[in-house]
């Protein structure tokens, strides 16, 4: 599974992808907010730091403004993923921009129809929003599941990134399913590491060694 983390802070992007951590990057127009600053000079910063995509929204609602500004911010660096929304316009826009060679990632996707729809539209990623469907008392990983079995029912190559990923186990679940991406916050990835059985492990291991009196260095 892929590992892309939903930020715009830079910071703690280059700390993660120190560690191998950082698969690509997904940015939207409320973490451009919170980091303060322009959003064609921090996504190019992003880019200069991973290898992989990185996602950068468009703000228009129609086709064509969409895939102008699509263009625009395509010039930013080769790794840029355009991401649109999943309107009728989002899917036009979709078409005409992977048409001309750069990934799309179609975003705000909340039903398995939506993701059927992106994926025919050449969609590179389709953005399911796991959180956003909790909030409403819908389960989603059930989004998850049903567009797996679609895709693979048919062979769709666009790939499954899960997002509005809000906890460790929406990180585990995801990966049972067999989503090819997760995009989450900082926090939430480092989260993954942690368990109440290793801090009392290592405590326990601690104290003992403390009693045998020696040192390794």
């Amino acid at each position: 599974m892929k590992f892309f983390v939903d930020t715009a802070e830079v910071d703690a992007i280059k700390e993660l992808n120190e560690l191998g951590m950082v698969d690509g990057v997904t940015t939207n127009p409320s973490l451009i907010l919170k980091s303060g600053r322009d959003i064609l000079e921090v996504t190019k910063e992003i880019t200069q730091i991973v290898d992989g995509p990185v996602s950068a929204e468009v703000v228009a609602l129609d086709a064509d403004a969409m895939i102008e500004e699509g263009r625009k911010l395509a010039t930013i660096a080769d790794n840029i993923a355009v991401k649109v929304p999943l309107t009728w316009d989002g899917l036009k826009a979709c078409k005409v921009l992977s048409g001309e060679g750069n990934m799309v990632n179609v975003t705000l996707c909340f039903s398995a129809n939506q993701a059927l729809l992106a994926a025919k539209a050449g969609a590179t990623f389709i953005s399911p929003f796991i959180g956003r469907l909790d909030d409403i008392n819908l389960d989603g990983m059930d989004l998850i599941a049903d567009i797996r079995t679609i895709y693979d029912n048919y062979g769709f190559e666009t790939q499954i990134l899960a997002a509005s990923i809000r906890t460790v186990n929406h990180a585990t679940q995801s990966a049972l399913i067999g989503a090819d991406v997760m995009t989450a916050p900082p926090e939430v990835i480092k989260k993954m590491a942690s368990h109440p059985l290793t801090d009392k492990g290592l405590e326990t291991f601690l104290k003992d060694w403390e009693k045998t009196g020696q040192k390794i260095l």
